[in-house]
């Protein structure tokens, strides 16, 4: 069997394991980004292709070496569209937005890492994760282009993507890692990339629309007036949709499509939950949708993913110089920066979202119709929102009936503040984890008794 050794071992080629591998190569240190597609496929995953925060990039690759993949920068608003209301919203969205070619910009990616230094393994399957008595990750079994190989190295970073392999096969009993994750804190998706005849009217929008479940959209985001990436999701804890139906039958009923041809069709699962309270262990850490780094209200994840590359990076390297890889509290830096710089906020949107599992969708439609623009992209991506009283009232005369549902939003709005404060404390070491997690889960039974919504945790 080949062993290959190395300072980092990555696994995945996606935004966060691109950036991290990208980070330490920067630092001089040998890194491998192991990738289980061939080098065609690679970085053609399925994905929105919608890009907030397109302004704002880690240097490691800069966005210089992205722009060629964003194919539409003149979106600027959501546009929400309510059937059961008779009813279109026009929703801001704060900071630069761009539509991209997912898979041209997982090119790029991949592109920026290698010229930093990072090697890359393609056609390699992950088997097994290597653990010494202590516990500490020290590697991982695969098979390269159907040859077992091993990979040795003083950290991994998992970049693998929902449901990660590695967290299946790792011990992480005595360490603070996540291992509180199930199938209901995800949904499944499917994409599909059409090109219509004519321009559409709204190629300056991210287009939403609601299905026919409370827990589930259906979006529209428009690569050029021409190329549209389409698709719909729901979370996994409800009754299954048949997404390739539902999208086609969907798509026939809107008169722009007429005529489309599907040019590609892939699909996922993706995280709709808070971060990963801890996303390392010794000699590991989770990085993007393997530590569910994705805004849970709208699936948006890939600046996130970025910068948490970067952040593990950082640490890993820190270890290493220590040689302390073996040591959670040296690692725990990357939990903190992910925390004060977008974990805090996830959490606090993932309130709203267990808000919606526990609504019949058209009396939430009802209430979204109601609410002013400005509250509901906050509400999307801020995590928090200004439900005042008087707020409340003009709502509850516009919705026609939807009192108790209002209120219900007013007193989660309340808590999902509750949350994000309790958050924005998150400990500066492991000592205080354990506490923090406490309290963290007695706000979390609020919010549960107050939605009504089944535990997600």
């Amino acid at each position: 069997m080949t062993t290959h050794q190395y300072d980092v071992a990555v696994v995945g080629a996606g935004t966060s394991g691109c950036y991290a591998a990208a980070t330490v190569a920067d630092a001089g240190y040998d890194v491998v980004v192991v990738e289980r597609k061939d080098a065609e496929e690679a970085g053609h995953i399925a994905c929105g292709d919608a890009l907030k925060g397109a302004s704002d990039f880690p240097e490691a690759i800069p966005k210089s070496q992205l722009e060629s993949a964003f194919t539409n920068t003149g979106v600027d608003h959501g546009r929400f569209e309510i059937p059961q209301e008779d009813t279109v919203l026009e929703i801001p969205v704060p900071g630069e937005l761009a539509v991209i070619d997912r898979w041209e910009y997982g090119r790029c990616l991949i592109g920026g890492a290698n010229e930093a230094g990072a090697e890359f393994h393609y056609d390699t399957v992950v088997q097994d994760v290597l653990q010494d008595d202590t516990g500490e990750v020290t590697g991982f079994e695969a098979i390269r282009k159907g040859d077992p190989v091993t990979y040795e190295a003083d950290i991994v970073i998992d970049g693998a993507g929902a449901l990660s392999l590695l967290q299946d096969k790792a011990d992480f009993e005595d360490a603070t890692f996540d291992t509180n994750v199930r199938y209901s804190q995800f949904c499944s998706a499917y994409r599909e990339v059409v090109e219509v005849e004519d321009p559409v009217v709204w190629d300056d929008a991210l287009v939403f629309k609601p299905t026919d479940r409370a827990a589930g959209y259906l979006w529209y985001f428009p690569r050029t007036d021409t190329e549209i990436n389409v698709g719909l999701g729901f979370q996994m804890n409800e009754e299954p949709m048949e997404l390739v139906d539902d999208l086609k039958a969907d798509l026939e009923n809107r008169a722009e499509f007429e005529g489309a041809k599907v040019k590609d069709k892939l699909g996922a699962a993706l995280p709709t939950r808070r971060p990963y309270d801890s996303a390392v262990a010794p000699g590991y850490m989770a990085v993007g949708d393997a530590a569910a780094h994705v805004n849970p209200t709208t699936g948006g994840g890939i600046a996130g993913a970025a910068y948490a590359g970067q952040y593990a990076a950082e640490q890993a390297i820190e270890a290493i110089e220590d040689d302390r890889t073996d040591d959670e509290s040296v690692l725990w830096e990357y939990n903190v920066n992910v925390m004060d710089h977008f974990g805090a906020r996830y959490a606090a949107l993932d309130v709203y979202n267990i808000f919606v599992t526990a609504q019949e969708v058209d009396d939430l439609m009802g209430l979204l119709a109601s609410l002013p623009a400005t509250n509901l992209a906050e509400a999307l991506y801020s995590g928090s929102t200004n439900v005042g009283l008087g707020l409340k009232l003009k709502t509850a005369i516009e919705s026609f009936g939807h009192w108790g549902l209002i209120y219900d939003l007013y007193r989660t709005k309340s808590l999902a503040d509750r949350l994000l404060s309790h958050y924005e404390d998150y400990p500066d070491d492991p000592s205080g984890f354990a506490a923090w997690k406490r309290e963290r889960d007695a706000i979390m039974d609020d919010i549960y008794e107050t939605t009504g919504a089944e535990p997600k945790y």
